[in-house]
């Protein structure tokens, strides 16, 4: 009975929005089959992503960090988005005032049609020279490693924010200000707990929003939100829809 009426609730909320905003994190591409790709079940060659995804292991040998980057893609080609992608894109159908901000990279949110959206960790099927800072998308499979630059001949490297990298300021501000007029917003599938994210709900209720976290197990955020629903994104998102 809890769970019904917290759904009534946000069904009510939603219905009565003018602007929402959402953040996705790993937990929706899990419902996808995706694989995380850090902690134990992230060995690579017996790397770890923290040892490869950073600009001094690209320096180091941007062979590697290449071979490391083909074989996610060619995991995540094999990846289709899920009903809570799905249902985010009818979300963003009903709003003019809607923004979706994932910090994941596989692209699935593209792939289901969503449109308003932050990839603020970067997408794993676009690539950026090292020399002229060209962006451009690139699914081949396998890639060519290492890739060149089909303007300057440069090296390119993963359109993906490493770690020690700093976000894209665009994207920032963006984020920043989908939070600071939404009227709901919903946390999908993240911990919420590495920064900026980590700041989203606080700025979120700060300006007068009524947040929602939706993830597999209770987090940090779980005290901060309003409601608080547990379960498999791909079976609670579409849940709420008004």
């Amino acid at each position: 009975m809890q769970r019904e009426r917290i759904i009534r609730e946000i069904r009510t909320r939603l219905a009565t929005a003018r602007g929402v905003t959402v953040l996705t994190g790993a937990g929706i591409s899990a419902d996808s089959g995706v694989p995380t790709f850090r902690g134990a079940d992230g060995l690579w060659r017996n790397f770890r992503a923290e040892d490869l995804a950073t600009p001094e292991a690209f320096a180091r040998d941007p062979c590697v960090v290449w071979e490391w980057y083909n074989w996610r893609r060619e995991l995540i080609a094999t990846k289709s988005p899920n009903p809570a992608h799905y249902a985010l894109v009818d979300l963003e159908k009903r709003f003019e005032r809607f923004w979706l901000i994932t910090q994941n990279v596989d692209g699935l949110h593209g792939a289901a049609g969503s449109q308003k959206l932050s990839e603020i960790h970067g997408n794993i099927w676009k690539v950026r020279c090292t020399r002229c800072g060209r962006v451009d998308e690139n699914r081949e499979l396998p890639i060519a490693i290492p890739p060149s630059c089909a303007a300057c001949g440069g090296l390119l490297r993963p359109h993906i924010v490493w770690f020690g990298e700093a976000l894209a300021t665009e994207d920032l501000n963006r984020s920043y200000e989908a939070l600071g007029r939404c009227e709901v917003l919903l946390i999908i599938g993240t911990s919420g707990i590495v920064y900026p994210a980590a700041s989203f709900a606080p700025v979120a209720k700060a300006a007068g929003a009524f947040v929602v976290e939706i993830n597999l197990d209770a987090t940090p955020n779980t005290q901060v939100v309003d409601v608080s629903l547990q379960g498999r994104t791909k079976d609670v998102v579409p849940e709420l829809l008004p």
